[in-house]
């Protein structure tokens, strides 16, 4: 009954394109959301009467009164409506002064008399932040999290003389991540989602369209308020358990245990999937096995031998520290300030003391929050730091772990002169002795620089197609680890060192990259080769020696992106100057295939980088190791923390959380075309720019003129190439009837040529396929092609080997309508098709007819022919005469459902600007 009831709000909530009407409202509550519903709903039209909010507090305003003060909207700042259990008849006839139509609570601390909920011709109606009836009470998300809520989510509600009892109007619900916080549900769904439905309820209320549906008592529950004596960790429970209570408890109360003899509450938890790591015991009253503190923080254990992870502590006298640093937090000495460092500590002084106005004298011992300061007055204090200096890049989190001034201002000190920098780049390989080399590959998430375990230390194992065997246990990255890198890639944009960077020593940094690549190159090419499959000397050739060539590229290109001067009509006697700029567009994400995981990479970050933006890059699930190794090589070279991010892990999971997320400016991917239409939805979400790379059914049309030899050989490269993994295949060739058989025959005698094996042995030709779930849907493919009455003439079998290895395949006899004439195997089987002699454009017709677009292939000695049928072909790229033929410099996108945009050469530039035209009169 509960689940039924958001589904058919939702439905009423949605209809009507506009609201009609208006109402005047009185606003009663406090908060930067209070504020924000006030605001939002003036923009709709609606007139605020009158805003009764909380007295100052510390001599400072609620937010709401600040925002109605200044608009001159009626503000009212009762301590308290009643007394001894009665309205206070003053506070509730000023209330009736203003001849409020509708109250609207979006965040009420205060007991409101019902003579005031009843008051107005609509009533009165709440927000309130559960999925009612469940949680009923003040202290609703925190018991969402303390319960392990599968769901989260909010309520709007008529106001009864019940606790949080009355109609509902309507409710909206979100996943709850294992790892979410009351600030992530908060900041992330309840706020946003919050204000909107405030003022669509509003609106519906207005309209008379809005529902009155009783709350079911099924489910309901009641959870008081949590109090610090009442929160501290019992541990005689599981992981799960244990990890729900502290993040239940984050920031407020607190989740605490005593440690040598004092009370230690922890802020920050995760649960961790992983193999115990390294630590120092701490013995913790209470729990049977002592927590471990370890590079990453403090690791505690449920009694089911699972672990959590905890990364802040803090101390009874306020103090926070990194629970990673509990056995040096007392190592660090007071710093000696130079002149100019005293002028910044006055300088910081100056900002707390405008924020701290309550405050007579700021003095070192000053503490930031007990002098009355709130979340809203960090990011003022952090903001107008940022302004007077730039170079000193500060956190939230900084004003937590240093709260009082003194401490603050050594920590600034500290950042400033860079004595907070890791010292080098911390890599955990996994090293293998293959290919007469050892090779060292990364395993872990690179987010802001560092190579990390996911947030909540899930891992995946990456495969090796050749055996079948585990290469690494790679981190599977997290919703929290998406926002952390998009985060690192938005402050390295908006505020660090590469935002601020000139063109040329961006180009500088990425000859660099490409010199590293290179100079690693076969140990690349062993990853790639062990990773995908790829055979190795193709791994060098291409893999590899196109991703060096792509970053060579676009970084001779850093320097020379320009706008240009546009003449328009003067207005006269006046003079214009109109200009165009081209700017980079911030944060991009960008999605690769499996087939080429180093060269697709390069093909869509070379551009982005030139063009001056971040990334955040997830590579696919199960090629991640080049990528990660690129990131690695990327910090040698000195690329700034933030700028390049790689998120290893599942793409339901981590693409589609960049597709969606508000500060992701553009996505590139390269993929399937379904995926692909599920990102262009997500991406609408924000209207982020995108470009696509998608699937592929490549025409290859092959003349009774042709050199046939070579069409032979590059036929078989257009279908074979990579082991048939390759976007631009040829996915279904046609050969004019003269001449087919005698092609099918030489095809045949080639293939049984190809030898087939382990690709790091130099003689091989063709690889494993890439993993087994592909190996099997090839499999799959081929039988349908045989069910539907296609010759199979060769192959179209598993070898009988370890791996994921399959036999080269060619099928003739292939009709338009089979499912192997229209869809793509994305594999090394050949599909042939005949066509007349001289049949020019019904040939081209069926080529056509597919909705793919993305290459296609001409083989015959008539130029006149060969143009003709170039314009004719509606894909992306036309190779005449030879196929694959890619080069850095030329242009590759498709037409129709294989996508838009471009990648390599100047036009993929574009897809990384945007274009600012300026106008000035002189």
């Amino acid at each position: 009954m509960l689940r039924a009831a958001p589904r058919l709000l939702r439905t009423i909530c949605t209809t009507g394109a506009a609201y009609q009407n208006k109402l005047k409202l009185a606003l009663i509550g406090q908060s930067i959301f209070g504020q924000e519903v006030y605001n939002k709903l003036r923009k709709e039209g609606h007139k605020v009467v009158g805003v009764f909010t909380v007295p100052d507090k510390n001599g400072q305003a609620d937010p709401l009164a600040l925002a109605a003060e200044k608009d001159g909207t009626p503000v009212f700042k009762f301590p308290r409506w009643r007394a001894k259990g009665k309205p206070i008849q003053e506070v509730v006839a000023a209330y009736k002064s203003v001849g409020a139509e509708l109250n609207v609570l979006p965040f009420c601390t205060q007991f409101i008399p019902m003579d005031v909920i009843d008051c107005p011709k609509h009533g009165s109606i709440i927000y309130h932040p559960s999925i009612l009836p469940r949680h009923r009470g003040a202290s609703a998300i925190n018991w969402t999290l303390i319960q392990g809520d599968k769901k989260a989510g909010f309520t709007i509600f008529w106001a009864d003389d019940g606790l949080d009892t009355g109609p509902i109007l309507l409710q909206r619900e979100c996943d709850v991540g294992q790892n979410d916080t009351v600030d992530d549900l908060y900041n992330r769904f309840l706020f946003p989602e919050g204000v909107k439905a405030m003022v669509e309820a509003v609106d519906l209320i207005a309209d008379g369209k809005a529902p009155r549906i009783p709350q079911p008592e099924e489910g309901a529950t009641y959870e008081g308020i949590q109090k610090k004596e009442n929160a501290e960790i019992s541990w005689d429970q599981p992981a799960a358990a244990l990890h729900n209570w502290i993040r239940g408890h984050d920031k407020v109360p607190g989740a605490w245990a005593t440690v040598d003899g004092q009370v230690v509450t922890f802020y920050g938890s995760s649960l961790l999937d992983a193999s115990v790591p390294a630590g120092q015991e701490l013995a913790i009253k209470g729990a049977s096995r002592p927590g471990l503190v370890t590079k990453n923080g403090l690791v505690i254990f449920g009694n089911d031998g699972k672990m959590v992870l905890v990364r802040n502590l803090q101390f009874e006298d306020g103090k926070m520290i990194p629970a990673s640093k509990y056995f040096s937090a007392d190592e660090t000495t007071a710093l000696e300030l130079t002149e100019e460092e005293k002028k910044m500590a006055e300088d910081i002084r100056a900002i707390w003391k405008g924020i701290l106005s309550n405050v007579a004298v700021i003095e070192d011992s000053t503490d930031f929050f007990k002098s009355g300061a709130s979340s809203m007055h960090v990011v003022r204090m952090l903001e107008e730091i940022k302004q007077k200096y730039s170079g000193l890049q500060l956190q939230n989190e900084d004003v937590y772990m240093a709260t009082k001034f003194a401490d603050f201002v050594q920590m600034a000190v500290r950042k400033l002169r860079g004595e907070d920098k890791e010292e080098e780049l911390v890599i955990d390989y996994v090293s293998k002795n293959v290919n007469n080399m050892t090779v060292n590959m990364p395993y872990q998430c690179f987010i802001n620089g560092q190579f990390i375990n996911a947030d909540d230390g899930k891992t995946y194992d990456t495969i090796n197609p050749t055996d079948g065997s585990i290469i690494a246990s790679v981190s599977s990255a997290s919703f929290a680890d998406v926002d952390k890198a998009v985060a690192a890639a938005k402050e390295a944009f908006e505020n660090g060192e590469w935002g601020r960077m000139n063109a040329r020593e961006r180009g500088r940094l990425m000859y660099r990259l490409a010199d590293l690549m290179e100079e690693h190159q076969e140990e690349l090419a062993t990853i790639e080769s062990i990773d995908s499959g790829a055979v190795y000397t193709l791994a060098l050739k291409t893999h590899i020696g196109m991703s060096v060539q792509t970053f060579r590229y676009f970084a001779g290109w850093c320097d020379k992106i320009q706008g240009a001067t546009i003449p328009i009509n003067q207005a006269r006697p006046n003079h214009n100057l109109t200009f165009t700029k081209k700017e980079p567009i911030g944060v991009c994400a960008i999605v690769i295939p499996w087939n080429y995981p180093l060269m697709m990479l390069a093909w869509k970050s070379a551009a982005c980088l030139a063009a001056g933006n971040t990334l955040v890059l997830k590579p696919a699930q199960v090629t991640p190791l080049t990528s990660l190794k690129f990131a690695e090589l990327s910090a040698k070279a000195g690329f700034p923390k933030g700028v390049i991010n790689i998120l290893p892990g599942s793409g339901g999971l981590v693409g589609q959380h960049l597709s969606k997320h508000p500060d992701v400016r553009k996505i590139g991917f390269t993929g399937s075309t379904p995926t692909g239409k599920e990102i262009m939805k997500s991406a609408a979400t924000n209207l982020k720019k995108v470009s696509l790379e998608l699937g592929g059914k490549s025409p290859l049309i092959i003349f009774n003129d042709c050199d046939l030899d070579r069409a032979v050989k590059m036929g078989m490269g257009a279908v074979y190439f990579n082991k048939g993994e390759n976007c631009i295949a040829a996915g279904r060739l046609f050969v004019e009837e003269s001449i087919h058989d005698e092609f099918v025959r030489k095809v045949v005698e080639e293939i049984k040529k190809m030898k087939i094996g382990d690709p790091l042995d130099r003689s091989t030709d063709h690889g494993p396929q890439n993993h087994k779930a592909h190996l099997e849907k090839l499999l799959q493919y081929c039988e349908t092609g045989v069910k539907e009455g296609a010759t199979l003439v060769y192959g179209g079998k598993q070898v009988c080997r370890p791996g994921f290895f399959m036999e080269p395949t060619v099928f003739t006899d292939v009709e338009d309508h089979m499912y192997i004439a229209k869809e793509e195997s994305f594999g090394p089987v050949m599909v042939i098709s005949k066509f007349k002699n001289g049949d020019v454009d019904g040939v081209l017709r069926r080529a056509n007819s597919t909705e793919y677009g993305l290459a296609s292939g001409i083989f015959t000695k008539d130029i006149s022919k060969a143009l003709y049928i170039s314009e004719k072909l509606e894909a992306g790229t036309v190779f005449i005469n030879t196929y694959n033929k890619t080069d850095v410099a030329a242009p590759f996108g498709g037409f129709k459902q294989s996508g838009f945009g471009k990648d390599l050469g100047e036009e993929a530039l574009h897809e990384y600007l945007r274009t600012k035209a300026i106008t000035v009169e002189y």
